[in-house]
């Protein structure tokens, strides 16, 4: 959990903001707070509008292109340096998500859009300015619009893969740099680099009841030295309309801006019984949602959504423990298609249920391709399957892909169907039971008895007491 210092807050009494800019919608202790925090903050206020660019036929499949805008605030105490062309100013990816079916999943995704100069505006409250026209600092308490034309702009677009989403750090924009982007692919000029949408996504015949989401981030070195960087993502609900004009899906942002939490948290709004937890690991933050439902037939669908908000160690693997007499089936994965040249790979996780886990792991480490299929920043990877058995609480566990570590994620686990300590369900507790737990010393699984991510100690003394 990153350090806040309360000093007050910068909302203004009797301030008149339209729909969609400002609201109190913060997860306090969470995505952020409304407070004020030490040092330049910057967040996403509101997405304003959204341009539509056409669409493109790309591996015999329809894909819709996209930006949205975004308005940035300053609710820090210091001004945040904005200068163009450097690597002193935000760079902004979008996203788009839908929640269908009791799942949420990312359905699209732009490159970094990169700033250049900041307007001095009131959206967020009392403006400090830093300046007239628009200066290459956003001063305390201002906002800065972006519109869905200027994010959608494709020459202001670099690759997602050019910063650590930690530090912030970045190239800067130069000529140079600019120039060694990939060009946009023959065939995408409407979609290259902007939010890129299959149109089955959206088609309304093929997804009756979903709820979509629009998200904007904005990742800063800044802002992020100063330990402000877990509140920089927003989201908007949208609507799609039926018919097709201009080679898209028209699209209609509707509601509030929710502000200083990605667009996962609005899963539980729509799908009440599913879950949410926070997982900060060393080096930055996950949000992992979970949804166990019965499926009527002796069987349980696990539904598990894990989004990367700023971990540059990335994902490389997601377990769950698996009980003894626990059957396995139906196991899937989806993750979202980088596009328009980005170096990542999209290579599918694979599966499997051994040593007391049910695992999905990227193909290749870090050594064999640092640009293998990792569950990156600002992403969200789906991955389920049905057991035999109810849920219970317990400890998940997320593999890092830049280090050889793990970080444990409180979520809903199948349950054991045998008596505690009993892990080959013999009916006993005894010499069995505890050479498989000390087989197992440190490590998560089925040993780990009271779910605290580590087979040790504890787990040994809640088996003695178990013990005949």
């Amino acid at each position: 959990m990153k350090a806040r210092f309360l000093l007050g807050t910068l909302a203004t009494a009797g301030l008149a903001l339209t729909a969609g800019q400002m609201t109190a919608t913060a997860v306090p202790g969470e995505g952020g707070t409304s407070d004020v925090q030490a040092g330049p903050d910057v967040i996403v206020g509101a997405i304003p509008d959204v341009s539509r660019y056409g669409a493109n036929t790309v591996g015999g499949v329809s894909i819709m292109g996209y930006a949205f805008g975004s308005t940035s605030c300053n609710i820090g105490t210091s001004q945040l340096g904005w200068f163009a062309n450097t690597a002193n100013h935000p760079v902004i990816p979008q996203n788009a998500f839908r929640i269908k079916n009791g799942r949420i999943e990312q359905i699209g995704m732009s490159w970094m859009k990169y700033g250049f100069c900041a307007l001095q505006q009131t959206l967020c409250g009392t403006c400090v300015s830093a300046g007239s026209g628009c200066p290459s600092l956003l001063g305390i308490g201002c906002s800065d619009p972006y519109t869905a034309s200027l994010n959608g702009t494709q020459g202001d677009l670099g690759p997602r893969s050019k910063v650590n989403p930690t530090t912030g750090v970045f190239p800067a924009d130069t000529g140079s740099e600019v120039a060694s982007w990939p060009s946009i692919p023959a065939g995408q000029a409407s979609i290259g680099r902007r939010v890129q949408i299959r149109a089955d996504d959206l088609n309304p015949a093929l997804n009756a009841g979903a709820v979509y989401l629009a998200e904007c981030q904005y990742v800063h070195p800044e802002d992020a030295s100063n330990n402000n960087d877990n509140n920089n993502a927003s989201y908007r609900l949208f609507t799609v309309g039926g018919t097709i004009t201009n080679g898209t899906y028209p699209i209609t942002l509707s509601g509030a801006t929710f502000q200083q939490k990605p667009a996962i948290y609005h899963y539980t709004t729509v799908v009440p019984t599913a879950t949410i937890t926070t997982v900060d690991a060393a080096d930055g933050r996950y949000i992992v949602a979970c949804n166990v439902t019965n499926n009527g037939n002796g069987t349980y669908r696990y539904e598990y959504a894990i989004h990367n908000l700023n971990s540059d160690r990335a994902g490389a693997s997601f377990s769950v423990p698996v009980p003894a007499n626990v059957t396995i089936t139906n196991a899937g994965f989806k993750d979202v298609a980088y596009h328009s040249g980005e170096v990542f790979d999209g290579t599918d996780w694979t599966f499997s249920v051994a040593n007391g886990e049910a695992k999905w792991q990227c193909t290749q480490t870090f050594a064999q391709n640092p640009n293998a299929n990792a569950l990156r920043w600002s992403t969200l990877y789906n991955f389920w399957f049905d057991a035999s058995v109810p849920a219970a609480s317990g400890n998940a566990s997320i593999g890092h892909f830049k280090v050889t570590s793990s970080t444990a994620a409180a979520t809903k686990v199948p349950s054991n169907p045998c008596r505690q300590g009993d892990l080959n369900c013999n009916g006993v507790v005894d010499g069995a039971d505890l050479g498989a737990m000390l087989a197992n010393w440190g490590n998560p699984g089925a040993t780990d008895l009271d779910g605290n991510g580590v087979t040790n100690g504890a787990d040994l003394g809640i088996m003695l007491a178990q013990w005949g």
